[in-house]
């Protein structure tokens, strides 16, 4: 797939935190678009995706000079009080082009020198642990929500080709641990997995978010539904894994390996803290 890369020079970067990211005082993007084309990604039917021209997935808008106007929209918002951010909302923080631009980790060295109350990282990119050295320095200011929504590889093939493998999230996730930097799984949306995937996942985190495609995609699943994901679940035999039923199964799951304090339900397990 042929990527198309544009620079954009963005009027704001700090956005009021609205809907199912209501808990944050704002959400922050430091792209727009994302390469790793997720087929489920409710994005693809928000306005940023059905107005642009290209399929989602195959563009993304490097935001030029992201740090300066955050530094910016930072003592600005600062003074009003309490600033949380949620990075990122509609996009990877740490897809491919990351590894060029360095948007991300500008926007990290000032967080260390202008910190926000709070920070939640939203991300599926083992490349998190290239910031490691920013990310200590925050403190209990940040946590990393790595996204594993399986431990099945060849169904995070069909349903997310492009993003990065499980055990790669695995990794990443143990090294943030080893650094001390606050993390969790995001099981979001729930994709079909194995007994044991709970059991795997306890070697490497002592918090889970659990969300669907029914809580979590800000519409009710309507969103989601408008994908046409539920025909992928039927033509991979899986249909019963498409049912807002499913969540209460998978937490009975976890409940069985994590204590319940350790395990959140949808927007709950994503608020600042």
């Amino acid at each position: 797939m042929t990527k198309e890369y544009l620079y954009k020079q963005p009027k704001t970067i700090l956005n009021k935190g609205t809907g199912y990211l209501s808990g944050y005082t704002h959400t922050l993007n430091p792209y727009t678009g994302c390469t790793f084309a997720c087929e489920y990604c409710y994005v693809r039917q928000m306005p940023v995706s059905l107005f642009r021209k290209g399929e989602w997935g195959e563009w993304v808008d490097v935001k030029k000079e992201a740090a300066l106007l955050l530094n910016k929209e930072l003592n600005r918002e600062k003074k009003k009080g309490t600033v949380t951010i949620f990075m990122s909302s509609s996009t990877d923080p740490y897809q491919p082009v990351e590894y060029k631009e360095e948007v991300t980790r500008s926007l990290l060295e000032v967080f260390v020198s202008n910190p926000a109350d709070f920070l939640l990282i939203q991300t599926r990119s083992p490349l998190v642990t290239r910031d490691i050295d920013l990310l200590k320095k925050l403190g209990n200011r940040v946590r990393v929500s790595m996204t594993i929504e399986t431990d099945d590889e060849e169904i995070r093939k069909q349903f997310a080709n492009e993003a990065p493998p499980i055990q790669a999230r695995m990794n990443a996730l143990k090294k943030l641990a080893d650094a001390n930097i606050p993390t969790q799984v995001a099981v979001a949306p729930i994709l079909p997995s194995s007994e044991e995937f709970p059991t795997k996942l306890t070697e490497y985190v002592d918090r889970v978010c659990i969300d669907d495609y029914f809580m979590g995609d800000g519409s009710g699943g309507k969103r989601t539904s408008r994908l046409g994901i539920e025909k992928k679940y039927h033509a991979l035999g899986l249909e019963k894994w498409y049912q807002p039923s499913v969540i209460t199964c998978v937490e009975k799951r976890f409940k069985k390996v994590f204590p319940p304090e350790q395990i959140y339900i949808s927007q709950a397990g994503f608020a600042p803290s």
